[in-house]
């Protein structure tokens, strides 16, 4: 039987006992049905998770046992940063649930000039907050110990601008040269770290390129067909994580 897995944004130490926060205690009362006994993976977000059980189950209140932690590596061997220009919709929960599955480690929201969402700063920080939510659920659901860092939406410009000049970064671009940018031909050597941007509905316009371009972005084709916002952010990390991270040889 596969274990539940929750996260709990605490300290967590084995051998203690923990009371579960309100959400988390309903999810586990109500929708698992669960009952004193039942093991549970707990995991916070540092790395590690830990093997535990369910002590009580009182009502909406449920108190766990906290078990042995246990070191597992389930991230990429490269921190990839998703900078995705907002879509209409709901389409950014999507992207940042399947993001997160495939193992990307930052997410930052964009605007660009040719995007349609335009976020107040209350909007922004609620909208974080939702991401936030989505990133640990799909945590939860793929094995991940680590939760991604979702950064607050921001202007194009305004994050070149405060990028440094290291790291490997490519822009993907349907217009882009079908001959792969050298970083990311066969002979390159994998990166530890790694920006990717994906345009926004009716992609980048020609000075954004420009000055993506002038931050040290590649400019790579994901095949001879136009993808949707969201589809090309999910082909691209499958890309990369085929080509340098660990779906290689999967």
């Amino acid at each position: 039987m596969r274990l539940t897995r929750l996260y709990v944004d605490a300290p967590l130490d084995p051998g203690g006992l923990l009371e579960l926060p309100a959400d988390a205690a309903a999810h586990v009362a109500r929708v698992l049905r669960a009952r004193d006994g039942d093991p549970v993976v707990l995991f916070n977000g540092d790395g590690r998770e830990f093997e535990s059980r369910i002590e009580t189950v009182r009502g909406m209140r449920v108190a766990v046992a906290i078990g042995a932690a246990h070191a597992i590596a389930r991230e990429s061997p490269i921190a990839l940063t998703l900078l995705q220009c907002l879509p209409r919709g709901d389409r950014m929960d999507w992207i940042v649930q399947k993001a997160t599955e495939l193992g990307v480690a930052r997410i930052v929201p964009l605007v660009s000039r040719r995007s349609v969402v335009k976020l107040s700063a209350t909007q922004a920080e609620s909208k974080v907050a939702h991401w936030r939510a989505i990133a640990v659920a799909a945590c939860e659901q793929s094995g991940r110990n680590r939760v991604p860092t979702i950064d607050a939406p921001r202007g194009l410009d305004e994050h070149l601008g405060a990028i440094g000049a290291a790291g490997m970064r490519f822009v993907f671009d349907p217009d882009a040269s079908p001959q792969a940018a050298p970083a990311a031909r066969a002979d390159a050597a994998a990166p530890t770290a790694l920006d990717f941007a994906i345009g926004p509905e009716g992609g980048f316009e020609p000075q954004e390129l420009d000055g993506l371009r002038i931050a040290g972005f590649h400019g790579v084709r994901l095949g001879p067909r136009i993808l949707r916002t969201e589809t090309a952010a999910l082909a691209a990390l499958v890309w990369l994580q085929t080509r340098f991270g660990d779906l290689r040889g999967a």
